[in-house]
Order: C-alpha cells, then sequence, then structure tokens
C-alpha cells in the first residue's frame, strides 16, 4: 500500500486590488435584507474549484469587514487560494469558530435553466451555485457576526469567522493547510458551528433540525495494473486493462456487509418516530432490519443517502487503459471514492479491500483518507441549538445526524473541537436544491427566516 503525500506550496502573502466596489456593499437599514443582497453578490463571485481562486472571496469578505470596522487577517496557501479570519475578543470560556468554505462546485451550464453565477432573484428564489452549499449559510455567519459586533455587549467567549478554501477538494488548502501554518486560529476554540445539518419539513408539516456530529470518512483510492501490452488484434490471457476490470468487478460483486454504529442507529430511530409509513418499524430497529436482503435492495433503490449509512461504500469514478483503441496499454488504473463508517481506521478498511482483491495483479495507492471523529451533544452549543430551535419552531425536533459527505469538520474534530453541522434553513420535503446538481437554489424567505435563526442560536451561546 503506497500513500500518496499531498504537497502544498510554502505560503504566500496575499495581495489583490479588492474587486467589489464600496457602493454595492453600502449597508442599508437591516443586515436581515443585507444579507440578501450579499448573497447574490457572493454568487457572482467565480470561487468554482478547479482551480477555486478563493482570493476573490477574500476580497468581497475583506471589504465588508473594512466597511464595519473589523480587523482581519489573510492567507494564501498557493497562488489565488485565499483563507480570510476575523476575531471578536470575549471571555474566557472556549471559543466559537464559524467555519465556512468559499470554493463550489463546477456547474455545467447547458443543464441549468439560468447562468449558475448570476445570483439572480426571481420568484421568490435566490439561484445559483453555492446558494446552498454553502455561500448561502456563509452568509448567515457574516451576519451574525457582524450583529455580535454592533451589539456593544461583552462576549463570553472569542468568537472566530473563518472562511477557508478547498474544502470541496479536500481542503488541503484551506483549513488544513491553516492548522499547519497559522495554528493560532484555532487555539482556545472548544466549539464550532459548520455545515453538514439543516431543517427539513415533512409534507403534514413536522420541522425537523439534522445536527451533523459525524461523518462517513473519505478515502480514496488508486488502483494500478501492469502488464504486457500488445496489439487489440491479438488479446492476451491477462492485461492491464482486464486485472482492472477483475477488481473492480470483485468490488461490485462482494459489497461490504452492512452494520448499524450508534450515531447511525440513533439517527435512523429518531427519524422513525415521526414516520407513519412502511419505513417506521424497520428505522426503529434498523440493526434487524439490514438483515433481510430484501429490505436492504428497496432501501438503496428508494433511499440511498440512508443505505450508505449502513455500510462502507466504494463508487467507481475514474477509469482510464488505453489512448489507442487497438492498442493494448502496458498501464492501466481506476479510481474509488471509498466511504467508510467512522468506527475503524482507514487502514484497516484499506487492508480488507486490498485481501478482497488478492490475485488480480492490482496494487492499491491511498490518494486521501481522514481519520474518524464524532462530536458528544453534551455541550452548550448542542442544547443552544435545542433550546432556540425549540422556541422559535414549536413543536420541531433537534436529532444528531450523521454524513455521507465530509466537511472540513473533520480537520477540527482531530483538534478536540466539538464540531457540529448545522444550518436552521428549513427545505420542504420534495423541494428542489440543486446541491452539488443544476438548478442550485435557495427560497429566498427561508432563507431570510434562516440568517435571523441562526443568530439567535449563537446569541444564546456567547452571552451571559
Amino acid at each position: 500500500m503506497k500513500i500518496r503525500k499531498l504537497m502544498l506550496p510554502a505560503v504566500l502573502a496575499f495581495s489583490g486590488a479588492l474587486a467589489v466596489s464600496t457602493d454595492s456593499l453600502a449597508q442599508p437599514a437591516s443586515l436581515d435584507d443585507q444579507a440578501i443582497t450579499w448573497l447574490q453578490q457572493f454568487v457572482q463571485v467565480d470561487t468554482i474549484n478547479p482551480p477555486g481562486n478563493e482570493y476573490r472571496a477574500v476580497e468581497f469578505y475583506a471589504r465588508i469587514f473594512e466597511q464595519f470596522g473589523i480587523s482581519y487577517e489573510t492567507a494564501e496557501s498557493a497562488p489565488g487560494r485565499g483563507n480570510i479570519w476575523a476575531r471578536l475578543q470575549g471571555g474566557d470560556e472556549p471559543g466559537l469558530i464559524l467555519l465556512q468554505h468559499t470554493d463550489v462546485v463546477p456547474a455545467d451550464r447547458q443543464y441549468w435553466t439560468f447562468d449558475p453565477l448570476s445570483g439572480e432573484l426571481k420568484d421568490g428564489y435566490i439561484y445559483g451555485r453555492g446558494t446552498r452549499d454553502m455561500k448561502g449559510l456563509g452568509i448567515a455567519q457574516l451576519v451574525a457576526f457582524l450583529q455580535l459586533h454592533q451589539s456593544g455587549q461583552a462576549l463570553n467567549r472569542d468568537v472566530v469567522f473563518l472562511a477557508t478554501a478547498d474544502e470541496e477538494a479536500g481542503g488541503e488548502f484551506g483549513v488544513g493547510w491553516l492548522i499547519d501554518n497559522r495554528p493560532a486560529i484555532f487555539e482556545g476554540a472548544g466549539i464550532l458551528l459548520n455545515e453538514g445539518g439543516g431543517g427539513s419539513r415533512s409534507s403534514a408539516g413536522d420541522v425537523t433540525f439534522g445536527v451533523e456530529v459525524t461523518q462517513k470518512v473519505p478515502v480514496w483510492l488508486r488502483l494500478e495494473a501492469v502488464d504486457v501490452p500488445g496489439h487489440g488484434s491479438s488479446p492476451r490471457t491477462t492485461s492491464s486493462v482486464t486485472r482492472i476490470v477483475s477488481a473492480l468487478n470483485t468490488l461490485l460483486e462482494n459489497p461490504f456487509p452492512p452494520r448499524i454504529i450508534p450515531p447511525v442507529d440513533e439517527y435512523f430511530a429518531n427519524m422513525a418516530e415521526t414516520m407513519n409509513d412502511e419505513w417506521a418499524a424497520s428505522y426503529a430497529n434498523m440493526g434487524r432490519a439490514i438483515q433481510d436482503p430484501a429490505f436492504m435492495q428497496r432501501l438503496h433503490e428508494q433511499r440511498a443517502g440512508h443505505h450508505a449509512l449502513t455500510r462502507d461504500t466504494c463508487s467507481m469514478t475514474r477509469f482510464e487503459g488505453s489512448n489507442k483503441i487497438n492498442v493494448i496499454p502496458p498501464e492501466a488504473w481506476a479510481e474509488l471514492d471509498c466511504r467508510i463508517l467512522p468506527d475503524k481506521p482507514s487502514e484497516q478498511f484499506v487492508a480488507e479491500l486490498e485481501a478482497l482483491i488478492a490475485g488480480s495483479g492490482v496494487t492499491v495507492e491511498v490518494i486521501m483518507a481522514f481519520t474518524p471523529a464524532i462530536s458528544t451533544t453534551n455541550s452548550r452549543l448542542f442544547q443552544a441549538i435545542m433550546n432556540v430551535t425549540g422556541e422559535l419552531h414549536p413543536g420541531s425536533r433537534v436529532i444528531p445526524s450523521v454524513s455521507t459527505g465530509f466537511t472540513d469538520s473533520h480537520f477540527t474534530r482531530d483538534l478536540g473541537i466539538i464540531s457540529y453541522g448545522f444550518n436552521p434553513l428549513i427545505t420542504d420535503d420534495g423541494e428542489h436544491t440543486g446541491v452539488h446538481g443544476n438548478d442550485e437554489r435557495v427560497p429566498e424567505a427561508a432563507f431570510r427566516r434562516g440568517v435571523s435563526d441562526y443568530y439567535s442560536v449563537i446569541r444564546n451561546v456567547v452571552f451571559d
């Protein structure tokens, strides 16, 4: 097993003119109103990763901080890969970090019904890449930070606003780099809010807020095979391509066995309490349900995201053989996006996968692997989320959740910082979001309410 080390260049000083004009950021009567304008403008800032160019987001935020008289710092982990942070000084309680990433995934214009970077407000929706993931939540963090600054009240702890690069590609040019090169940002911090959770409203009107406390661990692998090349007209008994295909077929026909870890069990059991359909009994006892192959097949077909929480998974995402149709290549490779449950180290998973495909003549290289971590719900921050959402949305519920994807919280959990994915934005059952897909958008009214609710939660934590 080879480990590929990600090499990062030395720090470069942040530079570049601020592109956003003072007039465009003029403060209206209400920060809640300004949040709408800021989100529209932020969507228009091109930070598609690759290549990222998150320095543009740094320019955007820097101008706002200067307007409000807030000191800030910036750093580039590589040319154009900008990060920005600001701190409000407070008391001796463990600090709170408001963490966001400013990069967004690509968007193919031909499959969208509007310009992905338009930030257009139409028919009650704000449109564009990042409105959901996660420039919308980033603006909510900004507004909360500014409201704390303007309140004039003493804080019981430091509050850090931190906007970083590269989360969509693993975070090595963002939070990962900052931990190694700007560790003072994280010193004294005990709690953190990030993306990863959200509110949902069922067709019956029941509101549930999921708070992400752990996530499946990404283990990105590259399978490589070398064999004798030749002419396509004379197939050999083995080739680099057939070796890769054989290994992939073995993985396809032998899915990893299902298992239910305690956070997932609690998550499903909490969901079962508001279910009134044929799924309820199974979710209430998922440890038993996964023993039924017919149920697992139905879960996979109809609720793929929940199925992914019941086992380790590998998605086959990239493959390459010959660059010419009549040439059997000497080398072939494939890449896997594997996600494992956070109850074992990635080294154990890789060893299990290598044993499964042993004999195929394929080697396994680890491109990226994170460490598993789970945040406790025994904190003032989690209690504040429960109390505030319960007051603002009577009858709503808060449940700890497990994410199939990864966020930068895995970095901060490794530091011992209690890290939650939480966004009070409420999404109606069946509502189109477009996250990592086409036509990403957010309802203006729901976003506006989410911005207000977010500050209410933070205020409950930082004021005695």
